[in-house]
């Protein structure tokens, strides 16, 4: 391996331990979670269509989902490993029996439409990322939670502090 695959490698590493993409194909229903920078404030915003595309390999791997946003097809590219992209979505599976779907450019309505696999590998898939997806909100919920309580226990000694002062405060001027 060369030191340009090894770099490549390393930073495809690097990006896959912040966040894991679950397995799509073109011609799934997918929502990409973007961040997008405002001004200072950052956020985060959903794509969802269908992929039509898969290509590269190794860090510059890409793939191409396109939406209809008010009668008008949009096509966008997300590199698998950009910092932008901080997530995957799989909403459906499609069955198709091709690799590249630019087909679709050309059509509307129902003839547009990509039938729903419902296959017994779709349905692991899906099952599968819905007990992942389930338990990343759980996790994230528990987080959410402990962060809460901690809080509250330090607002609590926060009180009991200035209360100690107070009265510390108050024998003094008593005395």
């Amino acid at each position: 391996m060369n030191i340009i695959q090894q770099l490549e490698a390393d930073e495809a590493a690097r990006i896959s331990e912040k966040r894991v993409l679950p397995p799509f194909e073109p011609g799934d229903t997918v929502r990409v979670l973007v961040r997008v920078t405002e001004g200072t404030r950052t956020r985060i915003q959903a794509y969802e269509g269908v992929c039509i595309a898969k290509s590269g390999g190794g860090i510059n791997a890409a793939f191409t989902v396109r939406k209809i946003s008010y009668g008008e097809g949009v096509e966008r590219v997300f590199p698998m490993y950009s910092p932008l992209v901080e997530g995957v979505e799989v909403i459906r599976r499609g069955k198709v029996r091709r690799a590249k779907l630019y087909y679709l450019r050309d059509r509307r309505g129902k003839s547009a439409r990509i039938v729903e696999n419902v296959g017994v590998r779709a349905k692991k898939l899906n099952d599968a990322e819905r007990k992942a997806i389930a338990a990343e909100k759980a996790r994230v919920e528990a987080e959410k939670i402990a962060a809460v309580e901690a809080l509250a226990v330090e607002k609590a000694a926060e009180d009991a502090a200035a209360a100690a002062a107070a009265k510390t405060e108050e024998t003094k001027s008593e005395g």
